[in-house]
């Protein structure tokens, strides 16, 4: 199965959380993921 996102990416995306503050949903559309997927590495 291959993967959407490297390590690095995720790390980027879940950051960038982080420094604005921002709400998981909006972040998961902007990225195009979906919720159970970035909860997955949290």
């Amino acid at each position: 199965m291959k993967k959407r996102f490297s390590e690095e990416q995720i790390i980027g995306i879940l950051r960038e959380g982080e420094v604005e503050g921002a709400v998981i949903r909006d972040i998961c559309h902007k990225h195009n993921m979906n919720r159970p997927g970035i909860y997955r590495h949290l």
